[in-house]
């Protein structure tokens, strides 16, 4: 019998300087992936990964574009050695684009746009400084949202990422995030802290980002996925494209219930296995703190090795 699984995409937070250097040296689908972002962005993304020479990968309008090509990439790879497709896919934020590529609904060449321009969007919303996010370890959903109802007087803040049980972050203006961060300590928070990103990604301050994008994503043809993925704004599956559409808008003001979509895949879905397709290991890390099924992180020759060998 077939092992059920599933394939997942990380977001912001996986990239790092030199990511897919090994993939890229035993196989050329990499490369290839990479000179087409190129094309489109008119600029050499895997030099920008492989050396950041002007210190732009943590740039959000170069962050974005970089991790769907890394994400599609390691996609690409294991398809050419004969990888199985999985039962379902989910991406953590920027993820989802890269979910949606490799189920054949989205182009790669339009993804590559929108995600740009989503990161100059996002950066453009808030002025530097006045917006924030935080990780709060340790507490429960209802004492972070009474935190963040709490410290609404000081301007925006609500949840952005459920991302394992015990660890959410928060989003919004800088001086209500803060006043999160002091009252989670308070408390009992094992950890509060704010987290060094430029933008606060998933809450309303993304508004004017988010208009911005419905007009991009309005010019852009989406097919129904091939393969069926989760969304992050409703943790549900769609093939109405223009449900698909709307969902990518909500995504940038709606916080990313990653715990919920972990929980539908092992309960609903019965997966019995989660790949991690991309740069890193962050998923795999906040999926052990939800369910017992495995992640594997396919990130270099050896980890794709690896996890081609688990299914029959």
């Amino acid at each position: 019998m077939n092992l059920n699984f599933a394939m997942i995409f990380p977001g912001q937070g996986s990239q790092s300087v030199g990511m897919l250097a090994d993939l890229a040296q035993h196989f050329p689908q990499v490369k290839s992936v990479f000179d087409r972002a190129s094309a489109v962005l008119e600029y050499d993304l895997w030099e920008l990964t492989q050396t950041d020479p002007d210190h732009k990968l943590g740039h959000t309008q170069y962050t974005q574009p970089a991790l769907l090509a890394a994400d599609v990439a390691v996609w690409e790879c294991w398809l050419a050695q004969g990888g199985a497709l999985p039962s379902i896919m989910a991406g953590h934020s920027l993820g989802e684009y890269s979910a949606l590529v490799c189920a054949e609904a989205l182009n790669f060449e339009d993804a590559i746009r929108l995600v740009s321009a989503r990161g100059r969007y996002m950066q453009a919303a808030v002025a530097p400084g006045e917006g924030a996010m935080a990780a709060i370890v340790g507490l429960e959903m209802h004492q972070i949202l009474e935190l963040c109802a709490k410290a609404a007087t000081y301007g925006v803040v609500s949840p952005a990422n459920y991302n394992s049980i015990g660890q959410t972050v928060v989003a919004g203006q800088t001086v209500a995030v803060q006043q999160v961060v002091e009252e989670a300590l308070t408390i009992g928070a094992k950890l509060a802290k704010i987290l060094p990103v430029s933008v606060p990604s998933h809450c309303a301050l993304m508004d004017p980002a988010a208009h911005q994008l419905r007009h991009d994503l309005a010019k852009i043809e989406l097919h129904k996925p091939k393969i069926p993925v989760l969304q992050n704004a409703d943790i549900s599956v769609h093939t109405d494209t223009t449900i698909i559409r709307q969902l990518l808008v909500d995504q940038l003001t709606s916080p990313v219930r990653w715990v919920e979509t972990i929980e539908i895949f092992v309960e609903q879905n019965r997966v019995q296995l989660m790949i991690e397709c991309g740069p890193g290991k962050v998923l795999a890390g906040l999926n052990k703190r939800i369910t017992p099924v495995k992640t594997v992180s396919v990130n270099d020759a050896a980890s794709l090795t690896e996890a081609l060998a688990l299914l029959p």
